[in-house]
């Protein structure tokens, strides 16, 4: 690495510490270029370097007109596994919470059709319905909606529904989950579905519409859930590039 290479990672390092130590709190604004530049005896050009270093690094964020703050932290949203809203907040240091909206039973004539189809049950199946707005330190971050298949999961109550459904699952019901099958979609968030995230309608979210299995494949539940794009983060990890057949023919040839 090249003395300029290793003086901007090591400024990198020192803004991080500095972040990271408390000095800004999240949702403080930051050092400008100057100041850093004057703190740490480099040229502006470098300070703005190692600013967007950070700022795509997730740790700070530019509010146009009115300068560089330190994020909010965010609540990741893991693409490869199923991982519990209870979990994934306590470990991001948040405390969790869940507001039933709604929570009632009715049968699969009664549910949207896309809502049968996925959950491949016949017209009569009972099904519990839950609207559930999921919090995260008090704040809205998630606004589900969900139907699941109430024969395999009879033991489950209103009360239930105000807590990790996974544990519920898993524990009091006896069952295994085996994975979800989901759709994320970039949308706008309607008048109704702000109101209950308390942001302003049109604000852009992401939408997952998933459809989730238990014991040998069944599909347990279907959900259309809402989920704060300034809150979350969506990551995954990808595999390398894999050589088409015909490139690789001519690669052998």
């Amino acid at each position: 690495m090249s003395v300029n290479g290793t003086f901007h990672q090591h400024l990198i390092e020192e803004l991080r510490a500095l972040i990271r130590g408390g000095d800004f709190v999240p949702g403080a604004q930051f050092l400008t270029e100057r100041d850093i530049a004057e703190r740490f005896k480099t040229s502006r050009p470098t300070a703005n370097k190692a600013l967007s270093s950070l700022v795509s690094q997730g740790l700070l964020e530019v509010r146009r007109g009115a300068g560089t703050f330190v994020r909010e932290s965010v609540l990741d949203y893991d693409l490869e596994r199923l991982v519990s809203f209870t979990d994934k907040a306590l470990a991001a240091g948040k405390k969790p919470g869940t507001e039933l909206v709604e929570y009632r039973k009715l049968t699969a004539a009664e549910a949207p059709p896309a809502v049968a189809t996925s959950l491949k049950v016949h017209a009569d199946e009972p099904l519990i319905y839950m609207e559930r707005i999921r919090l995260a330190d008090g704040k809205p971050v998630i606004y589900e909606r969900r139907h699941v298949v109430a024969s395999l999961c009879p033991k489950m109550t209103r009360t239930d529904a105000k807590s990790s459904l996974y544990r519920c699952w898993t524990e009091k019901c006896g069952l295994e989950i085996t994975g979800a099958e989901e759709v994320i979609h970039a949308v706008n968030a309607t008048k109704a579905q702000a109101a209950h995230l308390e942001i302003s309608a049109g604000t852009a979210c992401f939408e997952i519409v998933a459809t989730g299995f238990a014991n040998h494949e069944k599909p347990l539940w279907q959900e259309t859930t809402l989920y704060r794009a300034d809150v979350y983060e969506f990551r995954n990890r990808i595999s390398g590039l894999i050589a088409s057949q015909s490139a690789m023919g001519r690669i052998k040839g």
